[in-house]
Parts: C-alpha cells; structure tokens; sequence
C-alpha cells in the first residue's frame, strides 16, 4: 500500500507543479495579448501619421512648383489641367 500511497504523492505533486506552470504561461499569453493590443494601437497611429505626412509632403511639392521650382514643374502642369478640366466639367453641369 505504501507504493501506491507514493505514487499517488509524485502524481499529486506533478499535477501541482503542471498547475502553476499552467497559470504561469496563462499569465504570459495574457501579458502578450495586451503587449500586441498596444503595439497594434501605435502602428495605426503611426499609419495615419504616415498618411498626413505624405499629404503635407505633397502640399509642399505642389507649393515649390507653383513658386517656380524645376524639379515638379510637370507635375504642377498636370494638375493645373485637371483642375480646369474639372472646372470646365461643372461649368457644363451648371450650363445644363
């Protein structure tokens, strides 16, 4: 009977030390979980910083081109256009 009295003591201690490993790791998962939760959270912010900042860099080279800058003059020549197209666009709109 002793054996078995020893047996069920190793097993007992196992499952114990299996328990805290079990809540540990629990632990872990739920540390991560929110260490990912923040992290997504920055990379949208810094997305949309991204996307504000190619805004303004694009306001900018529209800008320079318009003050005479060589390097986008064709750009600035393309937008020109379009905006008169689409200018022209509303004025028959309105004709009609």
């Amino acid at each position: 009977m002793s054996e078995v009295a020893q047996i069920i003591d190793t097993l007992e201690s196992r499952l114990a030390k299996l328990l805290a490993k079990i809540d540990g790791l629990e632990k872990n998962r739920q540390e991560m979980q929110q260490e990912l939760k923040k992290a997504t959270t920055v990379v949208q912010q810094q997305s949309k910083e991204i996307e504000v900042l190619k805004s303004q860099h694009d306001s900018l080279k529209m800008a320079n081109s318009l003050l005479g800058s060589e390097e986008n003059k064709r750009d600035t020549k393309l937008k020109i256009n379009s905006l008169i197209r689409e200018i022209d666009y509303c004025i028959a709109q309105l004709s009609d």
